[in-house]
């Protein structure tokens, strides 16, 4: 692919990404064509729906934020218990620096299936971090007496939602670093047993 078309997507993706995190509610196909300086055609031979530019909006946004690095120490983890705790920073740490797309994607899913195909996406990418820090919990055998693996991934997940640091955060005033270290606490204390 030469240099031209990926300077253009990428100058599509991060037109995408300003638009959405500005408040945008309603960005068209044309509106973004428009911002980058292309025809709706030429956007369209780069992403041929707009689910699939949102998404790779979405996708975009952790390269170059480096999500990969963020999420090094809870892939490399030794045991369950490291690997929990990695990933609540490793996440919980990123949550500020995608806030603004996150409320432009929640505000437009009821109404928007495209919006919600790309918020839904990196949700299940979340998860998937979830599911492999109580998989390796539960390989410990450090998993509370109760809960199966899936239900102890739909906790964590829960735990670790947007809508939660939001209200913990922005609506109760916590630090991050006390989120952070509340939501180890929390998360151990519900999803370990030691005995």
């Amino acid at each position: 692919m030469s240099s031209k078309l990926i300077n253009t997507k990428t100058r599509i993706l991060d037109v995408t990404w300003n638009l959405l995190e500005n408040g945008d509610k309603t960005v068209r196909m044309s509106d973004i064509a428009k911002a980058a300086g292309i025809s709706r055609q030429a956007l369209y031979l780069h992403f041929p729906n707009r689910a699939e530019l949102l998404v790779a909006t979405t996708r975009h946004i952790d390269v170059v934020k480096n999500v990969d690095a963020r999420l090094a120490r809870s892939r490399s983890a030794t045991s369950g218990v490291e690997r929990l705790h990695a990933f609540i920073e490793g996440w919980g740490g990123y949550i500020p620096e995608i806030h603004g797309m996150s409320v432009a994607l929640r505000a437009m899913c009821n109404s928007d299936t495209e919006a919600a195909a790309a918020w839904n996406d990196r949700m299940q990418a979340v998860r998937h971090g979830c599911e492999a820090a109580i998989h390796a919990i539960s390989e410990d055998g450090f998993l509370t007496d109760g809960l199966t693996t899936v239900t102890a991934t739909d906790l964590l997940w829960t735990l670790l939602s947007v809508e939660n640091w939001e209200r913990l955060v922005r609506e109760c005033g916590w630090s991050q670093l006390a989120y952070e270290q509340t939501l180890k606490k929390t998360a151990e204390a519900t999803l370990i047993s030691r005995t």
